[in-house]
């Protein structure tokens, strides 16, 4: 008996055991830990690319660029500020609040939507070749059309009779996303979501157009 408890040569096998879920659970934490950072990160990215898209092309709320037009119908003077909205655009249909004179009711813009959401000129994510033809999903693949929500907020900017329509507050905002883990939802079954994510940006032109002056190409 003395010649086997004092046999140690096993020990650090014994000891490597031990320590080896551990090691095997920091490693793959920091893995996922890492991955949900960038994920975080390029959510981030994602809205802000979205924003600018909003705000250089056709609105997803179809007739919104005749507002101002509906305004001067309306027995506004030319030049006054626009009455106030709210339009927010999830996907399928479009909401207003406020004095929503001109546009359509739960109309929406499929075409402008994936405008933002896959890139100029594209149905998919990935296939960007530019920065300029990237969507938001180019810039984080798991990004769907359900997660995505476009505000127009009409805050006193531009006016009655403006040729190229109001000048609202885009919002482009991400909900109902999670992180997405290599070990901790498989194997833990871990599933923790990506806190709702929002970029502001002042519209520009609404025009998909550009110069050319025809809006919708």
């Amino acid at each position: 008996m003395r010649k086997w408890r004092d046999d140690k040569s096993g020990a650090v096998f014994a000891e490597f055991a031990l320590l080896l879920p551990l090691i095997v659970l920091v490693v793959c934490g920091s893995i996922d830990f890492l991955n949900a950072f960038y994920q975080w990160n390029a959510a981030a990215k994602a809205v802000e690319v979205g924003a600018r898209i909003a705000a250089v092309s056709d609105p997803v709320a179809p007739n919104l660029n005749n507002v101002s037009n509906q305004a001067l119908l309306n027995g506004s003077i030319p030049g006054s500020p626009l009455p106030s909205f709210v339009v927010v655009c999830k996907y399928g249909a479009c909401s207003c609040t406020g004095t929503c004179t001109g546009l359509t009711p739960d109309a929406f813009d499929s075409v402008a939507m994936d405008r933002i959401i896959f890139g100029r000129g594209s149905h998919v994510c990935g296939d960007a070749t530019s920065y300029y033809a990237a969507g938001m999903c180019d810039v984080l693949p798991s990004i769907t059309p359900e997660n995505v929500v476009v505000t127009y907020s009409q805050t006193r900017l531009g006016y009655a009779g403006r040729p190229g329509g109001p000048l609202p507050t885009i919002a482009v905002s991400l909900h109902d996303m999670h992180f997405q883990f290599f070990f901790l939802t498989p194997l833990l079954g871990v599933n923790i979501g990506i806190p709702p994510m929002t970029t502001t940006m002042t519209a520009e032109d609404l025009c998909s157009g550009g110069n050319s002056g025809a809006c919708g190409s």
